[in-house]
């Protein structure tokens, strides 16, 4: 019985091996296969001491089980193939999603090698043959990270460093970007490579020409990686969206886009909502939303239920009013926890009082941003130990 189901099993074992080919003959090879399992899966059932050794009804099961494996394979090596062959048709200019110009296959890497799908591999596998990967790993390129990007392996394989990748590095160093974040750019944003150098400085003359300094941008490139991949339209759409939706002036929505340049790369759905929530929800004023956005832009991108579970603990629990939060808005971009364990921990004590008009005040900033052993000292009056002691019976 086991040395027939080890036959079965190596059996499947060819046919799917098939699948790994690294020729472009493998699309011609499949039907064969299909018919070649189907025929030895379906041969009679063998006889074990007068007994069936397989039924009738399970042969035909698992004929079906293998025949739908190896045609869902096949499907997607054919649509492997095909979107090869469809990102070598060139890259078209301001386009965010990938483009993979079309490129010569460099010379120290076999044919066959070059030709295979690289997702099922291992980027370093190739750093000893490939020029351009062993450079990006000597820059900080964290190949694993890369890896998991569709299609961006066999990409990077077909770069040929001087002519490719050296010019987009140096440009980057040109606007003024630290050798020490061009790692962790490359490692985000590999695309950067299938970018013209052209494109890329138009953009970043545009940017210049809102009034952001050099500093400013190679700053917010270093920190979004993906920013200079937009196209002119789309950056002037979205600091446009920003000024006019909280209404605030060119020189404000450029300090909150220079603070969190990732506002000019994600999707605006998530803003959308949390200005909503903001106003309805949370019943925020117009001038409180723009000072809390212009103090902590990333209550722009946060977390819905992470905001209004912080919101909703602050003012009907601490019965904090929404002019104190926006005074300190750094309180809605703290941990829950940490708000709740500090509050509960004052009140325990007699000394939670967040009312600027009262004696004994202590203040959303205070509280939020002391580290433990000073908030003990300074507005608990306890020590670390009892904070300690008090956190276990929470």
């Amino acid at each position: 019985m086991v040395p027939m189901a080890l036959s079965f099993g190596q059996l499947c074992m060819r046919c799917r091996s098939l699948f790994c080919t690294k020729t472009l003959a493998v699309t011609w090879q499949h039907s064969n296969q299909v018919q070649y399992c189907s025929t030895v899966i379906g041969e009679p059932a063998k006889t074990l001491n007068g007994s069936s050794f397989i039924s009738k009804n399970h042969t035909s099961q698992s004929r079906q089980r293998w025949q739908h494996k190896i045609f869902f394979q096949s499907d997607l090596t054919v649509k492997h193939l095909a979107t090869e062959a469809t990102e070598e048709k060139g890259p078209k200019t301001d386009v965010v999603a990938y483009k993979s110009p079309l490129l010569p296959i460099k010379d120290t890497l076999p044919a066959t090698e070059s030709q295979a799908s690289v997702a099922s591999i291992s980027l370093g596998d190739y750093v000893d043959k490939s020029e351009t990967l062993s450079k990006l790993v000597q820059l900080g390129v964290n190949l694993w990270k890369l890896e998991q990007k569709p299609n961006v392996g066999s990409m990077l394989l077909r770069l040929d460093f001087n002519r490719d990748v050296a010019p987009r590095l140096l440009f980057l160093k040109e606007i003024g970007v630290e050798d020490s974040r061009l790692g962790y750019i490359v490692t985000h944003n590999p695309y950067v490579f299938t970018e013209n150098t052209e494109n890329l400085q138009i953009r970043v003359n545009y940017l210049k020409s809102k009034k952001f300094s050099p500093e400013t941008i190679a700053s917010m490139v270093s920190r979004a990686p993906y920013l200079l991949n937009f196209s002119v339209k789309r950056l002037d759409n979205r600091l446009g969206f920003y000024q006019q939706q909280l209404n605030i002036s060119a020189s404000n929505t450029r300090n909150i886009v220079a603070r969190l340049p990732k506002l000019l790369c994600g999707s605006l759905e998530p803003v959308k909502e949390n200005l909503k929530v903001c106003e309805i929800e949370l019943g925020f004023k117009e001038n409180e939303i723009q000072h809390i956005v212009m103090a902590v832009p990333k209550v722009l991108i946060a977390n819905k239920r992470k905001l209004t579970q912080i919101f909703d603990f602050l003012h009907n629990t601490m019965k904090v009013p929404h002019q104190l939060i926006a005074k300190f808005p750094q309180v809605l971009n703290t941990k829950y926890l940490r708000i709740r364990e500090r509050h509960l921990f004052l009140k325990y004590l007699g000394k939670a009082q967040y009312d600027p008009a009262l004696p004994n005040y202590i203040s959303l900033d205070s509280l939020v941003t002391l580290p433990d052993e000073t908030f003990c000292t300074n507005l608990a009056s306890a020590t670390l130990e009892d904070f300690y002691l008090f956190q276990k019976t929470l």
